[in-house]
């Protein structure tokens, strides 16, 4: 079965690779020489406080939740006469326009990137989580302000993996809520892969692909908290730490992780695997990528898988075992199936399918095949979501 890229080695990854990190951290002699993990340890030993702190570990049987109210903040597209509806325990509101008294003058926007909010209610407790950022901070700072999302009452950040179409809003994000965000507001991430600068490696276009900066999340006050294991987020949700591959599902690698830190940016080499720092450059293969999921009481996991590089299934088997509950409610994200072939998708929907999920909402990198497939194979289990859906699940 072809596929459009390798699971086991980047399209490009010679000299101009290297030349990539070099030019955007501006030190060729440390990153692309020999002193690069010279540089990493006087780093590491200057900047103690940027090493991510260690996540609360799950204990015992995850909360159960009254009310999951997720927010798709920004996917690839929006549909503003689409028919909100109700359906059991579930409440699909479409957004439409942010229209007023006066004439309209901006709308949502979409790209190809994902952002998410969660509200959860558990009792007389309410938290709100922010899961991804979506591909740039203009986006996510319009579509936040349109939907009425208050920087003020979030609780916890989520990053799913260190892709710029999931991190590249939220430096932007946070610079231009400083001062109004909660003190020390925790960033969980599946571990330091997340920070390697990367290329794009794959079709249809080729080239750097991002970084994120580390002083810059230092600067606005954010605690980055490392979730290699199930770890509890805001009391209400538990990341699914690093995701296993147990199933059929293959790690296509369409990036590649340049290894070494500087000035801020980067990754450092003696926080990552031994095989992931065997060489300067190596493929994606997502070891920090991580799901998270939410326990509605009485009807199972809802569980947002972001991107599922590591496989929708493995994504929701993790989850299973992270939290210890069986029964799937609904899951929701990017399921990466787009590069993948016909007979690939159909297995994805077959083992989706034994998994008996109430609702499948398929987002962002997914691809319109799985959603044809779906359709004719679990149609009453299928939902459309568009940038600015909201799906509120009752328990």
């Amino acid at each position: 079965m072809a596929v459009e890229y390798t699971s086991h080695a980047p399209y490009h990854a010679g000299p101009s690779r290297r030349q990539f990190f070099c030019d955007e951290v501006g030190r060729r002699e440390f990153v692309c020489g020999g002193g690069a993990s010279i540089l990493s340890v006087i780093l590491a030993t200057l900047l103690a406080g940027s090493k991510p702190a260690r996540a609360q570990a799950v204990t015992g049987s995850v909360p159960e939740l009254d009310r999951i109210a997720v927010r798709i903040v920004i996917d690839s597209y929006q549909f503003a006469v689409s028919p909100s509806r109700k359906l059991s325990n579930l409440d699909v509101q479409h957004f439409g326009w942010g229209l007023s008294d006066k004439p309209p003058g901006r709308t949502l926007i979409s790209e190809f990137g994902l952002a998410m909010q969660v509200q959860s209610q558990r009792g007389n407790e309410t938290r709100n989580i922010l899961i991804d950022f979506g591909f740039t901070p203009e986006a996510l700072l319009n579509n936040t302000s349109l939907l009425g999302i208050d920087p003020a009452t979030i609780d916890a950040l989520v990053l799913s993996h260190g892709h710029q179409d999931h991190f590249g809003g939220l430096v932007g994000f946070l610079q231009a809520h400083r001062g109004k965000l909660k003190p020390k507001l925790p960033l969980f991430v599946g571990g330091e892969g997340c920070f390697c600068a990367r290329e794009w490696t794959a079709p249809p276009v080729r080239g750097n692909f991002g970084v994120i900066d580390r002083k810059a999340l230092e600067e606005v006050d954010v605690a980055v908290t490392s979730t290699e294991r199930p770890a509890l987020v805001a009391d209400h949700a538990v990341t699914t730490g690093q995701i296993n591959q147990r199933s059929f599902e293959k790690v296509l690698s369409p990036s590649a992780m340049t290894i070494g830190f500087d000035r801020g940016v980067g990754c450092y080499p003696e926080r990552l695997s031994e095989a992931e720092r065997s060489a300067p450059v190596v493929p994606d293969q997502f070891q920090h990528e991580i799901a998270t999921a939410f326990n509605l009481k009485g009807r199972g996991l809802v569980v947002l898988t972001s991107c599922s590089h590591r496989g929708v299934v493995n994504a929701i088997r993790q989850a299973q075992a992270a939290s210890g509950v069986e029964k799937i409610h609904a899951v929701i994200g990017g399921f990466h199936l787009a590069p993948y072939q016909e007979e690939y998708v159909r297995d994805t929907v077959k083992a989706l399918q034994e998994l008996d999920p109430t609702y499948v909402v398929p987002l962002h990198c997914t691809g319109e095949p799985f959603y044809e497939i779906a359709r004719a194979v679990v149609p009453t289990k299928l939902l459309r979501s568009y940038t600015g859906t909201r799906l509120v699940f009752e328990a």
